[in-house]
């Protein structure tokens, strides 16, 4: 019984602490506060290192360096801080995949929205997010937080809207945000046919593994950018199952 016990309590603080250390990182996620976070982590295991090989020197100079870093840190990131705690109270514990019949509706939103678009001589760009985060791209641009829906992507599109310019952003299921910037690739051997938005999802596609849709309204067309990759010229059919494939392989992974 009292073997039992000595290895079930290291087993349950171990448990603890990755369950808090992953929680902190979903809290910070997408934040300029997550790479201070991972080196805050690194730290610690640094001191536990120390004081376990009696390193005396050492671990008085990282107490010293905690105790000014807390309030550092609380200075430097107190709007990453209150975004967070902003968000802890409706964000899921664990990110969901939709499901199969929440899939084939919300694709079909968007590749109604993109045909209609094009025919309509409408210009968008639209970030499906996979496994890397778009916040930092979503605080960049005006928080809507809607359900996928055509109507609404076309109106957002729409020229004099004031949301038109810049990317939207579709992230678990949903429009997070649209008016967003995005990065613009700095490849110089681009063709001039490419303007500024296949620019900026070829930007954000070198950053990212977010799947990116643009309708160009010059050439009345639809483009997807995956990981660098161009496919253009897609028709609402080839785009959904297109994405239906991508999407797919991310819950596979």
């Amino acid at each position: 019984m009292f073997n039992l016990i000595q290895y079930w309590k290291p087993f349950t603080e171990v448990i603890v602490l990755w369950f808090v250390i992953y929680q902190l990182m979903r809290f910070f996620e997408g934040t300029r506060a997550l790479q201070v976070l991972r080196g805050i982590i690194i730290l610690l295991l640094a001191f536990f290192i120390f004081q376990k090989l009696d390193l005396k020197v050492l671990d008085w100079l990282l107490k010293k360096l905690f105790g000014i870093s807390v309030i550092a840190i609380l200075v430097i990131f107190h709007p990453e801080i209150r975004q967070g705690l902003a968000r802890l109270g409706k964000r899921q514990l664990f990110r969901n995949n939709p499901g199969e019949k929440e899939l084939d509706i919300i694709v079909g939103q968007i590749t109604r929205a993109c045909e209609n678009m094009a025919g309509n001589k409408l210009g968008g760009l639209i970030a499906i997010e996979k496994n890397d985060s778009l916040a930092a791209y979503i605080q960049s641009g005006e928080i809507i937080d809607s359900r996928v829906s055509a109507d609404l992507i076309e109106a957002i599109f729409t020229p004099n809207n004031p949301l038109h310019d810049g990317g939207l952003v579709i992230q678990r299921g949903r429009i997070a945000a649209a008016a967003c910037i995005f990065p613009l690739t700095d490849i110089q051997e681009l063709s001039r046919v490419f303007g500024t938005r296949h620019r900026a999802a070829l930007g954000l596609s070198e950053e990212t593994d977010a799947i990116l849709i643009i309708v160009s309204e010059e050439r009345r067309d639809i483009s997807m950018i995956y990981r660098k990759k161009f496919y253009k010229d897609l028709g609402s059919e080839e785009l959904g199952s297109k994405i239906k494939e991508l999407i797919k392989a991310k819950n596979e992974d």
